[in-house]
């Protein structure tokens, strides 16, 4: 950009709707203001206009007792064919080395003064990204953010699940941290956790980005795993509708013609968002780069491409899904 140009707050549409500061695990990788953080803040615009894969970095999960996480390790490393790696390298082969870990983790936990009896054991957390990502560039990447978050401050093993479209990394972690801190993320946490992840990916030479929803023209939360399972039963009439889907629908018929407060305050926060990006079309456009004007036209054209702002239940107003009522009312 040109020295005497600063952002006109369009970094502030790229800021996850979360307090990075209140990160418990994790220290602050934000970069300062300045120069360097205006290059990288118009660099990560630039790959949420050209639609640049996201990452996905999902707590799925944890584990209560030895049985438990021997189970889960069972799965990641299919029953002991696939090798689990820990921090340096730190290899686990066969299904009875995997199954010492796990009497390992419960046991050193089990020692913990005043340990709760229903205190996790680990978190199970998956990294992955679309289908046809390069599984070992994935692999390699998820190795260089465990190391990275997690260090030698809390035990961790990974494996990489290949075998279908999307290939993904179970990282497995211990909650009892060799330090006696305890693994406990908060939302900031995994904000800033995408964000290491996708560098590592950029670093290996693969497109990755992790930007908020509200970057993206996005409204809706993603659908939590077990309520998708249920829709797709229900879909295919093998089963109810999730409660939580009906509710909405409901919801959504009662009220079609009304707008919630904090519907209202959705729409505002959008349209404000989009102006903002707008406004940094137009300034690009006029900038004596022409980096930077083909930066301003795909901007321009990336705002006029956003969905339509609604809300999921105004979606299902909108398009209904029917036999949702019968299905209520039958239980059938």
């Amino acid at each position: 950009m040109n020295d005497f140009r600063r952002p006109l707050g369009f970094e502030e549409v790229l800021r996850p709707p979360i307090d990075i500061r209140r990160a418990r695990i994790t220290q602050a990788v934000l970069r300062p203001p300045g120069r360097a953080g205006d290059a990288a803040a118009y660099a990560q615009l630039a790959r949420i206009v050209r639609r640049a894969p996201e990452v996905v970095v999902k707590i799925t999960g944890k584990t209560m007792d030895a049985g438990h996480l021997r189970r889960h390790l069972d799965y990641i490393s299919r029953n002991g064919k696939l090798t689990l790696e820990g921090p340096d390298g730190e290899r686990h082969e066969g299904r009875m080395t995997v199954h010492d870990l796990a009497g390992a983790w419960a046991a050193e936990l089990a020692l913990e003064p005043g340990r709760r009896r229903d205190s996790p054991v680990s978190r199970s957390i998956v990294l992955s990204m679309p289908a046809g990502t390069d599984p070992m560039r994935l692999h390699d990447a998820a190795r260089a953010f465990a190391k990275e978050t997690f260090g030698e401050r809390f035990p961790y093993v990974f494996a990489l699940h290949d075998e279908d479209r999307q290939p993904h990394v179970h990282l497995t972690v211990r909650v009892l941290g060799a330090d006696g801190s305890r693994l406990n993320p908060r939302k900031a946490d995994l904000a800033l956790w995408r964000q290491t992840f996708a560098q590592a990916l950029r670093d290996r030479g693969v497109e990755a980005e992790a930007s908020p929803r509200r970057a993206r023209g996005v409204i809706p939360k993603a659908e939590r795993t077990p309520v998708r399972k249920l829709r797709e039963r229900f879909v295919g009439r093998r089963g109810p509708a999730p409660q939580v889907l009906a509710g909405a629908v409901r919801d959504a018929i009662d009220g079609r013609d009304k707008q919630a407060p904090w519907e209202s305050a959705i729409h505002g926060r959008q349209a404000r968002i989009r102006r903002a990006l707008v406004a940094e079309a137009v300034a690009l456009s006029r900038s004596d780069r022409a980096e930077d004007r083909a930066l301003g036209a795909a901007l321009k054209a990336h705002v006029q491409t956003l969905p339509k702002l609604e809300t999921r239940a105004q979606r299902m107003a909108r398009l209904g899904l029917p036999g949702i009522e019968r299905e209520d009312r039958t239980g059938r």
